[in-house]
């Protein structure tokens, strides 16, 4: 049984991300368009200490759910997704980094090339 979303903003963005995909042939927004399909309760939630952990200094990262604050990070990284928490987002600012929705990094990066998705 297929439930219909009802957040605007998710359902705006899902097809923003198909257009995506359709224009510039990148297949990284068809894939967190199917991401962000599923339920809510499947999305990711990923925490700064994994993000440190896979990542390098100034690498741009997509997360297909929530950034959550648990760890620290050493490095400026560039973090997309479709919520932060806001202690999550102050430690990445503090850091260096960036925070941008994914429509934003859609925006900046409409190839997707060089994106690392954690989940």
């Amino acid at each position: 049984m297929a439930f219909e979303k009802t957040n605007p903003r998710i359902v705006r963005l899902i097809g923003e991300l198909k257009a995506a995909t359709r224009e510039t042939g990148a297949p990284l927004w068809r894939d967190i368009a199917k991401r962000l399909e599923k339920p809510s309760r499947n999305y990711a939630a990923v925490n700064l200490s994994k993000i440190n952990r896979h990542t390098q200094p100034n690498d741009t990262v997509l997360v297909a759910g929530k950034v959550l604050a648990s760890g620290d990070l050493e490095h400026s990284v560039t973090v997309a997704a479709f919520n932060f928490s806001s202690q999550a987002m102050s430690k990445i600012l503090a850091s260096g980094g960036k925070c941008l929705t994914i429509e934003k990094l859609m925006a900046e990066h409409p190839k997707g090339s060089g994106i690392r998705i954690l989940r």
